[in-house]
């Protein structure tokens, strides 16, 4: 293991022992429940094993929170797209819901969509749902979001373009 490698993990080391239990109870109290908390805080400490690199911290709590947050957002978005996917589900005849393996993979892919998708305004996000899960024509996306053809076309290139990026930087 490289010396750099190894410093790296020291420093991860100290952070963790130096400030879970603050960051843990951080997060209970963001959350309201403390083994949510665990596994977010876990969650935060794997982003900062997974980095490349990490200097010296002159504010580690600073640093922790900044990553934890982003953690925490990361967390809601999740609860917020699978809330969503369990109402849609609910919406279908037993007959059509998918078992638990489906489930899980369509939960996973429109996650992934929603990651790729972040940044766009709402509307953009709205036309590309309405095109690639609703089925509907440009046309009928206008008449919906009330805007013009030309403006759902701009919206619907602005979201492919952002998935394809997206796939880029994680391929």
């Amino acid at each position: 293991m490289p010396g750099t490698e190894l410093a790296h993990q020291a420093r991860i080391h100290t952070l963790y022992n130096d400030h879970h239990g603050w960051l843990r109870g951080w997060l209970s109290k963001k959350l309201g429940c403390t083994e949510r908390a665990a596994d977010l805080m876990h969650d935060t400490f794997l982003r900062l094993l997974t980095q490349e690199k990490m200097q010296p911290l002159q504010q580690p709590r600073a640093y922790l929170l900044t990553i934890a947050r982003r953690v925490l957002v990361d967390h809601w978005r999740r609860e917020q797209v699978e809330r969503a996917y369990l109402e849609a589900l609910a919406q279908l005849p037993e007959q059509y819901a998918p078992g638990p393996e489906e489930k899980y993979l369509i939960l996973e892919i429109l996650l992934d969509i929603d990651r790729r998708l972040a940044g766009l305004p709402m509307v953009v996000k709205h036309a590309f749902l309405h095109a690639q899960l609703g089925g509907l024509k440009q046309q009928q996306i206008a008449d919906e979001l009330g805007v013009s053809l030309s403006t759902v076309k701009r919206y619907l290139t602005q979201a492919y373009t952002q998935c394809y990026f997206a796939l880029e930087v994680s391929g």
